[in-house]
């Protein structure tokens, strides 16, 4: 789910691999093996990626929090 929730970013954002590598201080090849599900980034990175997209951490995840699920029932 994290590979194409990247790559949905960052074409949404008309960014290049590139450019999103050097804006986090990694390798083009770094963001293609996230984007191919074939490396996964650490905290710092994803925390990184969240203030870049201006999205949640659980966004990058996949994990969506429900307002049902958060409300008391009386």
């Amino acid at each position: 789910m994290f590979c194409k929730t990247l790559k949905k970013l960052r074409k949404s954002h008309n960014m290049t691999q590139d450019e999103l590598a050097e804006m986090l201080s990694l390798s083009r090849s770094a963001i293609s093996l996230y984007e191919t599900g074939r490396r996964e980034p650490d905290y710092s990175i994803l925390t990184k990626l969240a203030d870049i997209f201006d999205v949640s951490v659980d966004y990058l995840l996949g994990r969506e929090v429900k307002y049902s699920m958060l409300r008391k029932t009386s």
